[in-house]
């Protein structure tokens, strides 16, 4: 092996898991998850462009995210660094108390680590993707590195499937659907076409047409794989039945994904920052 691994390597679980493009679907649903948490939420809605900029937020986050597992250090370091610069200068105020608070709060930090990763894996065993317990604990001691990049002291990361369970019970009497929890699962599950594509005419095929009814049936997917008592904030059902018809519907996804794939050229079945670390290390 050759060149620099970056912060996880090729022979991680992280690689492994994050080479799955079904992971995506797991990007939404921690948004979903993520916006349970009021201040979490409300410094979201107060400091984000994405009402007036959706897609190029998702774009920035992917890259974000993409950068810390696939980067070099140099480019983990740099793209956290304006990360934790950028956090520093921001602040919300809490819609339930009038109180004003740091962007940058531990509490709030840890939050949207462990619903993001703890989205990214949950997504990836329900769509297929074979992990065993030791290679589950394995991810979340890994990424416990990349709370770190985002000024989260180590010692306070759920690394285990134990450890995020027991965070999970220990966080859902502070969770709750407020306004901006309601106006942000709605932006997600009916995101606005924008104006940038194309003719009037294609927005509105794009909003009223197949492509808008396939995308809603994407973003029933990610709720419905949210644990049940985060679904049942929401004012969905916590039934076993919509986690089974959820992981049916995540494995079809993965499925019909990876035969679109199969049909392209070799450089455009995988990222680029994926491409470039495997080149890097020889693979």
């Amino acid at each position: 092996m050759s060149g620099d691994v970056g912060l996880f390597g090729p022979d991680s679980i992280t690689w492994k898991l994050h080479s799955e493009p079904i992971l995506l679907l797991g990007g939404l649903r921690s948004l979903y998850l993520q916006a349970l948490h009021p201040r979490a939420v409300a410094a979201i809605a107060q400091n984000s462009a994405y009402r007036s900029d959706p897609w190029g937020r998702l774009m920035r986050t992917s890259d974000y995210v993409g950068t810390v597992v696939y980067g070099t250090m140099s480019d983990v370091e740099r793209a956290s660094g304006r990360l934790r610069r950028l956090h520093s200068r921001l602040s919300a105020v809490d819609s339930r108390t009038g109180e004003r608070f740091r962007v940058d709060e531990p509490d709030l930090l840890r939050w949207v680590h462990v619903a993001e990763v703890e989205s990214f894996l949950t997504t990836g065993i329900r769509a297929g993707v074979k992990l065993t317990p030791d290679e589950v604990d394995a991810y979340y001691t890994e990424q416990v590195r990349a709370a770190e990049l985002v000024g989260l002291d180590p010692a306070t990361v759920p690394a285990t499937a134990a450890e995020v369970d027991a965070y999970y019970e220990k966080m859902r009497p502070d969770l709750a659907l407020t306004r901006d929890s309601a106006e942000t699962a709605l932006f997600l599950t009916v995101p606005p076409v924008p104006e940038s594509w194309g003719s009037p005419a294609l927005r509105l095929g794009l909003t009223l047409g197949p492509t808008r009814w396939a995308y809603f049936g994407v973003a029933a997917t990610a709720m419905g794989l949210l644990p049940p008592w985060a679904r049942r904030l929401y004012g969905g059902p916590g039934w076993p039945t919509t986690d089974w018809t959820a992981a049916l519907s995540a494995r079809s996804l993965r499925l019909l994904i990876a035969t679109a794939l199969a049909t392209l050229p070799p450089r455009y079945r995988a990222s680029a920052l994926r491409q470039e670390a495997l080149a890097r290390v020889g693979r």
